[in-house]
């Protein structure tokens, strides 16, 4: 097996040095450059974000490395043994139904990834960036479990495992160049069906229009069909709701799961601490009024 993302980091890296010297000839400074309200100027790096997210990446490329793995295991007994046919690699529709199932699967991945708090905190690294660049493409997670667990009517489907993970290299190839500001709308057909930078920007906004909007990977018809879409209306602002202000990799990757940790271990009740593990990022338990609190 060839990991086609390792073969497309050379190209990402070359594109990164261009954004970012691009970045400085436009007087946006390596430390930043902010706009009147304070928030990072379009197109802008950090030198120290910009690494972060360099590092995690390389990281993320040794454990999802691990994880795949696992899965292959696990995915070759299933196309052996479960799956009622198996698919030729040789037939175009079977790279169809591998590309277009994997992309519609990252779909619901990426929709519960923002839904329940527990797979959020997987991927609340890659949003943890205030600056939209192609250095944040790169700001990846080192858990990919729930991926590899929404990949398996694939297999069982008689896709073969490698063209599982071929599929979703292609789909995380494709998800590079989305991280820029520099690239505005394009043509309409093309927005209508495909993700873009502008649908992607929004995707990373924290303005409450964007929250929880623009799952798609390639596609982002899945998010015209299941009511997910937005367009861009303004610029949005960068960021998770709640900023972690840290450039330390471990624990921008793992700072939910304690938080998860204290917040069920203080719950009064099983339901309450189900809720903050299960529920959504931001759930509270309701409170109970007490006759003293009711108004008269």
């Amino acid at each position: 097996m060839r990991e086609p993302v390792l073969f497309a980091i050379p190209f990402f890296l070359l594109l990164l040095a261009i954004e970012w010297t691009a970045a400085r000839k436009l007087e946006h400074a390596v430390e930043g450059g902010t706009d009147e309200d304070g928030t990072p100027a379009a197109g802008a790096y950090h030198t120290r974000d910009s690494w972060a997210s360099l590092s995690m990446g390389l990281v993320s490329t040794v454990t999802m490395s691990v994880w795949k793995f696992f899965a292959l295991l696990g995915y070759a007994a299933i196309y052996a043994y479960l799956a009622p046919w198996q698919l030729s690699p040789t037939q175009w529709y079977t790279w169809v139904i591998a590309i277009v199932g994997v992309d519609l699967l990252f779909y619901v991945y990426h929709r519960t990834a923002h839904r329940v708090r527990l797979v959020w905190a997987t991927h609340q690294a890659h949003h943890s960036s205030r600056y939209f660049n192609f250095a944040t493409a790169l700001r990846q997670k080192w858990n990919n479990s729930g991926e590899i667990l929404m990949w398996i009517p694939l297999p069982l489907l008689g896709v073969p495992p490698w063209m599982v993970f071929v599929a979703f290299s292609i789909s995380l190839i494709y998800q590079f160049w989305i991280h820029t500001e520099h690239i505005g709308k394009l043509w309409r057909p093309f927005e209508f069906v495909f993700n873009t930078p502008s649908h992607h920007r929004v995707h990373h906004g924290m303005d409450p229009l964007y929250l929880d909007k623009n799952y798609g990977g390639i596609l982002i018809i899945w998010d015209r069909l299941f009511g997910t879409f937005q367009p861009e209306v303004f610029r949005p602002h960068y960021g998770l709701t709640k900023p972690v202000d840290t450039f330390n990799i471990w624990k921008l990757q793992t700072h939910e799961y304690a938080a998860i940790w204290r917040d069920a271990r203080a719950a009064r009740g099983v339901r309450a601490k189900l809720g903050y593990i299960f529920g959504p990022p931001g759930w509270q338990p309701a409170q109970v009024q007490t006759p003293a609190s009711v108004a008269p």
